[in-house]
């Protein structure tokens, strides 16, 4: 799975779940401050995204994913693993 199909993926979960333009998640954007997903929305969107990649992203982790390319880069690990 390449980096953009995986940044695609991410970009359908934030527009089902915190209602975000696919068009506006690029790996430099902020969860909070750019794309305004909630800390409950976030946690929504690390199980659908659990689910779609087959990975884990353990929630004591949850504050340290700030960035799109946070959870890019922990889903490319997991996958290459």
């Amino acid at each position: 799975m390449t980096r953009e199909e995986i940044i695609s993926g991410l970009a359908e979960i934030l527009n089902e779940v915190a209602d975000v333009e696919p068009a506006d998640v690029t790996e430099e954007k902020s969860f909070i401050e750019d794309l305004d997903v909630d800390s409950l929305a976030m946690v929504e969107v690390i199980v659908a995204a659990e689910e779609r990649f087959g990975v884990s992203l353990p929630e004591e982790e949850l504050k340290e994913l700030r960035l799109v390319s946070d959870i890019v880069i922990r889903i490319e690990k997991q996958l290459a693993g």
